[in-house]
C-alpha cells in the first residue's frame, strides 16, 4: 500500500490470508504464530483480528479458500483435456506438474489436518476436500464405460493422496507418476471390463 493511501480492507484481509497459507505451509500451523503472520503481512494484530477472531478461524479460513482454490485451478486445467481415458488421467498430468515443483511439501489439507490433530472443523474441510476429488474423478469416469465409477474414483484417490505423501518425504516427484502409470493400468481395465460382452 502507498503511503498516505487509505487502508483497503479487501486487499488487506487477502494479504493475511495469503501471508498466513505461505508461512502455514512452511513451517506448520503450530510454529506459527499470529504476531508473524501480521509482521509479515504489514498489517497490525487489530487489522487481522477484525477479519479473523482467532487463529483458528484463520486456520480454517485459510484451508478452505486453498481447497475452493485448488479444486477450480483443477477443474479449469482439465476441462480441455481430450476425451476418453486420457480426460481422467489429465487430473494425473496436472497433479505431477504440481508435485515436481520446487518447495513442494505435500498437500496443505493433509499437512493442517496433521498438524491441528484433525481438529473437527479442520478435518470436516479436508473430509469435503477429498469428497470434491472423488466427485471430479467420478465426473471424468462417467464419461467411460466403466462398471463401478464411485469406487474407481475411490481407488484413483488414494494414489493421489499416496503420491502427494510419498513426494513430499522423498522430495522427488517420481511417486506423481507412478501413480499416473498405476492409474492407467485400473481405468484401462475398468474400461474393458465395461466394454466385455
Amino acid at each position: 500500500m502507498a503511503a498516505g493511501a487509505p487502508p483497503n480492507p479487501v486487499a488487506t484481509r487477502v494479504k493475511i490470508l495469503e501471508t498466513a497459507t505461505e508461512l502455514f505451509y512452511r513451517k506448520g500451523v503450530h510454529a506459527v504464530g499470529v504476531n508473524e503472520i501480521a509482521a509479515r503481512a504489514s498489517a497490525s494484530k487489530l487489522s487481522l483480528y477484525k477479519y479473523f477472531p482467532g487463529k483458528d478461524e484463520l486456520v480454517r479460513t485459510m484451508l478452505a479458500e486453498h481447497s475452493d482454490r485448488i479444486h477450480a485451478w483443477l477443474e479449469r486445467r482439465t476441462a480441455d483435456a481430450p476425451g476418453g481415458p486420457a480426460r481422467v488421467l489429465s487430473v494425473f498430468d496436472l497433479l505431477i506438474e504440481w508435485f515436481a515443483q520446487p518447495g513442494y511439501q505435500g498437500c496443505a489439507v493433509v499437512n493442517t489436518v496433521t498438524d491441528t490433530r484433525a481438529e473437527p472443523a479442520v478435518a470436516e474441510i479436508a473430509r469435503r476436500h477429498l469428497v470434491r476429488y472423488r466427485e471430479l474423478l467420478e465426473a471424468r469416469l462417467a464419461e467411460l464405460p466403466v462398471p463401478d465409477a464411485p469406487a474407481l474414483a475411490r481407488h484413483l484417490l488414494l494414489l493421489i493422496e499416496g503420491a502427494s505423501v510419498v513426494t513430499a518425504i522423498d522430495g522427488e516427484p517420481a511417486a506423481g507418476a507412478d501413480a499416473r502409470a498405476a492409474a492407467e493400468l485400473l481405468v484401462s481395465a475398468a474400461v474393458a471390463a465395461g466394454t466385455r460382452p
